[in-house]
């Protein structure tokens, strides 16, 4: 039996000695000009891959749209195909293959290019040719002649350009305001047009109209020096807007830390810790204090719904308004009334869940109300046991004439309260469980001799081991939480 690498060898051979010297460079030249199709394919989806913060699929599909377009060049010569040990009807269908999907990476690609309007019409073009891809490919597979496929073909391609072309006359005149053409659209219509007009030469050359060589390979060179112009254009420009969107955020992240507290205060007999965890750079949880004396203080803690740049906005606005409250920072209700009556007509889509406790070291008393918000939790020193307090009115920002009412709560020596937003209990683990109000109370009960900032980094660090934020999963809420601990005699 003769060695097929041998065989192989002998037809690669006999193939370059069958061909003129001017055919072999012919030949070697579009080789050569598919090799570097096909390089450049492999380096626009090694740069999506790469950069992929851009998330710019034009990348992708000019990649697919070059590694098609270069194996349908190398797979039309013999000497190539030599190479491997496949008969030459393998190599018709690889070729029909091509020609029918080729096509869609390119209306992909237009398709991220242009506008609204005009992507409505690439829908329904890429519609068609994906119908005719599937015909073509299922057509060839019942054995339907290839000649007369292909002949389809031509007349279908042709179609599409005086479809595309009839398309875009029309959109121009349409009347509306005039929007000036941009760099891309200029340089994609350039090569394109360049493209084109090799490919009508080609077609017509299928069609025994014209006669002569087939030389489409060098206007698609200029298409694809100008397709790869447009996708490196986009990716750095989208690389350097997203450098000043992360700038913008870093600024308004600043900015909100400047409106949270810059420290806690500090008051004989009451520790307070308190822990603030954004899922993202910006974000809607708040919390501050207002201090009327040595002895009494309010602390707000607020939920906007929603997350980044408009719920941190929402919460700006809280802290202007929960400053105006101090006149009657012992009032919970009125506290609450006058922040609902601030937010109201402010906002549409959203609203703010707040919870806000008056903490009366000289009474031993605690006056709280919230609007909307997770029960406030009260360890017991003398019981050992948690308590959900809930006195809840309607959200804040939502209904002008919400009215709240307060409760007063006895305190200890040794008790420990928890204000928090829901992110605590609704943080989930993979299999979407959440951590649950249980979990939160037995942890508060268990852990009732650490000192309170201690409590507050262990039970943070109790939320993130469960949802697994902490590794490789993404926080899905904003945490924020305070601690309160009674030490000693209040009085």
């Amino acid at each position: 039996m003769a060695d097929p690498s041998n065989t192989n060898t002998l037809l690669l051979a006999q193939t370059v000695a069958s061909f003129s010297r001017s055919e072999l460079r012919w030949e070697l030249a579009i080789i050569g000009a598919a090799v570097a199709i096909l390089s450049i394919a492999v380096a626009a989806i090694a740069l999506f891959c790469f950069r992929r913060g851009t998330r710019d699929l034009t990348l992708i599909y000019f990649g697919l749209l070059c590694i098609l377009y270069a194996v349908r060049v190398l797979a039309s010569f013999s000497s190539f195909r030599s190479i491997f040990n496949e008969p030459q009807m393998f190599w018709s269908y690889v070729n029909w293959v091509i020609t029918c999907t080729i096509i869609l990476p390119l209306g992909l690609f237009l398709y991220q290019l242009f506008d609204e309007r005009l992507r409505n019409f690439f829908r329904w073009l890429l519609a068609a040719q994906t119908a005719f891809a599937i015909f073509g490919i299922l057509a060839a597979a019942l054995r339907v002649s290839l000649t007369k496929l292909s002949f389809a073909n031509n007349f279908v391609v042709l179609g599409t350009l005086l479809a595309t072309a009839l398309f875009l006359v029309a959109n121009k005149w349409r009347p509306g305001p005039r929007q000036r053409l941009s760099r891309e659209f200029l340089v994609f219509v350039g090569g394109f047009l360049v493209w084109m007009l090799f490919v009508v030469h080609a077609n017509l050359l299928g069609l025994k109209i014209l006669k002569g060589q087939n030389v489409e390979f060098l206007g698609f060179l200029v298409f694809v020096a100008s397709l790869g112009y447009i996708s490196a254009y986009r990716t750095f420009a989208n690389e350097e807007r997203l450098i000043a969107i992360n700038k913008e955020l870093e600024i308004a992240r600043r900015i909100q830390s400047s409106t949270l507290p810059q420290f806690v205060p500090s008051f004989a007999g009451l520790e307070i810790a308190a822990r603030y965890a954004p899922m993202s750079a910006v974000a809607g949880d708040f919390y501050d204090f207002l201090c009327v004396d040595e002895k009494r203080v309010g602390i707000l803690v607020a939920d906007v719904t929603g997350h980044g740049v408009p719920a941190a906005l929402i919460a700006s606005m809280l802290k202007v308004a929960f400053a105006g409250q101090a006149a009657h920072a012992h009032d919970p209700a009125r506290v609450l009334t006058g922040l609902n009556r601030s937010l109201c007509g402010k906002f549409e889509e959203h609203f703010v869940t707040a919870a806000y406790l008056f903490v009366d070291l000289e009474k031993s008393l605690l006056r709280y109300s919230a609007a909307g918000h997770p029960p406030l939790m009260l360890a017991s020193g003398a019981a050992g046991k948690v308590r959900e307090i809930e006195e809840n009115g309607q959200m804040l920002g939502m209904f002008p004439e919400s009215t709240y009412s307060s409760v007063e709560i006895r305190v200890g020596p040794g008790d420990r309260c928890l204000l928090y937003t829901d992110g605590v209990f609704e943080a989930k683990n993979a299999a979407q469980e959440e951590f649950g109000k249980s979990r939160c109370k037995e942890f508060l009960e268990t852990q009732r001799d650490i000192p309170a900032a201690r409590f507050a980094n262990a039970l943070l660090d109790r939320v993130a081991g469960f949802s697994g934020h902490n590794s490789a999963r993404a926080q899905e809420d904003d945490i924020t939480l305070l601690v309160l601990d009674f030490q000693k005699e209040i009085a």
